[in-house]
């Protein structure tokens, strides 16, 4: 008896709303675009987020890395020098590897300034000189073939491992292992490939470098044919800067002892360098702001996405009190043949909540649709999350709910006297 006439009222309410069909339509599309707001808007953020931590990830949790990095051009000028010297040295990398406590491995590299070329074809990337140990400290993935071994380091060997990108653009059509390839004025043999790497939002070339991929060859090597002194072309006059080493990857043995190694590197830093010509970039750290800086941005979204649907809510909210003022007549006769109040306010509830569930059901379609379409078009990873789609179907029927509640109550406290004089 109680489902029936439940049923019954559900029906009633469905029929009146059908009988203003554009209104209706048009009141639920303040809840279609607050909830697939809400659910396209957490996928965005998610997805960004996601992203970001995984570049953080990849640079590995447990390194510190500290880099070399030029002063300000204005300093550099008053000092009237030909040789700009700045930046890491190698009693820097002897200090970090030999004498801090926790420290599994130092990396050195070294950034040299040459183009690299294959037949017609001419590419600059970054030339970097480095140790095997490159490969365990960073997690890069080998694509075909080695990487650097401690025979090439000790041999000085001319040998190279070519990046993604460096691999595919000399060697397209054909395996690149083997081949001899030009960096600057010497050749060197190719002995293997990398996957791409993730850089970091900051880790952009600087501009004028044209840097494209990577292309890595023995520390000892780079030393040997390139120097220490790199000598640089611009706008028709030449700049030189002595540097050492342009970054050293530390490798700490244990996570929790990450912020304890930075802090020493850092310590270490300032007491060695009369100049700011170094800096100390720890993933940890990065990982751990961008959790934090995920949580604000879901909850900037999400209230705005709100926003949306609290419009949607009040839009409901003066549909239905029109509604009320209309069918005043219509409940003066319900009332007198013996409908209570509580029929009434079921009867306004269950419009409203009509109302907000099929815009919430069609919300959530549109809301699934759109990250689809960020991804098609903007090439933007998007995550919908299981409590997305929940979370913004809750909202909507809770807003049908509390939009609806004064309404019905108004319908349901009407002199039925008074009601069946309205004309």
């Amino acid at each position: 008896m109680i489902e029936s006439t439940f049923v019954r009222t559900v029906r009633m309410g469905v029929r009146s709303l059908l009988l203003h069909k554009l209104r209706s339509a048009l009141t639920t599309l303040g809840v279609l675009f607050g909830v697939s707001s809400v659910i396209a808007m957490l996928a965005i953020g998610e997805g960004a987020s996601i992203e970001a931590q995984e570049q953080i990830r990849q640079l590995g949790s447990q390194n510190v890395i500290l880099r070399s990095v030029k002063p300000v051009e204005d300093q550099v000028s008053n000092q009237r020098q030909r040789v700009v010297s700045y930046g890491l040295t190698y009693n820097d990398l002897g200090r970090v590897s030999e004498t801090f406590p926790g420290v599994r491995r130092a990396v050195p590299l070294r950034q040299l300034p040459e183009e690299v070329r294959f037949g017609q074809k001419a590419f600059r990337p970054d030339v970097i000189s480095t140790v095997p140990a490159y490969q365990a400290a960073t997690g890069r993935v080998v694509e075909m073939g080695r990487f650097l071994n401690e025979v090439d380091e000790e041999t000085v060997a001319n040998v190279c491992v070519l990046g993604y990108e460096v691999s595919r653009a000399l060697f397209p059509f054909e395996s690149p292992l083997g081949q001899r390839i030009k960096i600057g004025p010497d050749y060197f043999t190719v002995v293997g490939t990398l996957l791409s790497r993730v850089r970091l939002s900051g880790d952009r070339p600087t501009p004028g470098s044209e840097s494209q991929g990577e292309v890595f060859i023995p520390l000892t090597t780079g030393t040997k044919w390139f120097g220490e002194t790199l000598v640089k072309m611009r706008s028709g006059s030449m700049d030189m800067e002595e540097v050492q080493l342009h970054e050293i990857i530390v490798e700490v043995e244990h996570a929790v002892n990450v912020p304890m190694v930075a802090a020493a590197c850092r310590e270490m830093l300032s007491r060695q360098h009369t100049q700011q010509d170094y800096k100390v970039v720890v993933p940890l750290e990065l990982l751990l702001r961008a959790e934090e800086t995920k949580r604000i941005f879901n909850i900037v979204l999400g209230s705005i996405a709100g926003i949306s649907l609290l419009v949607g809510g009040i839009g409901i909210m003066n549909v239905m009190l029109a509604t009320v003022t209309e069918r005043t007549r219509e409940i003066g006769i319900r009332r007198a043949l013996g409908a209570k109040r509580r029929h009434i306010v079921t009867q306004f509830l269950v419009e409203t909540v009509v109302l907000s569930v099929g815009g919430g059901l069609l919300g959530i379609l549109l809301g699934l649709l759109i990250p689809i379409g960020v991804e098609h078009f903007a090439d933007m990873r998007t995550v919908v999350t299981p409590g997305a789609p929940v979370l913004a179907f809750g909202i909507s029927a809770a807003t049908g709910v509390i939009f609806g509640i004064y309404p019905a109550w108004r319908a349901a406290t009407m002199d039925p006297v008074e009601a069946l004089r309205h004309q």
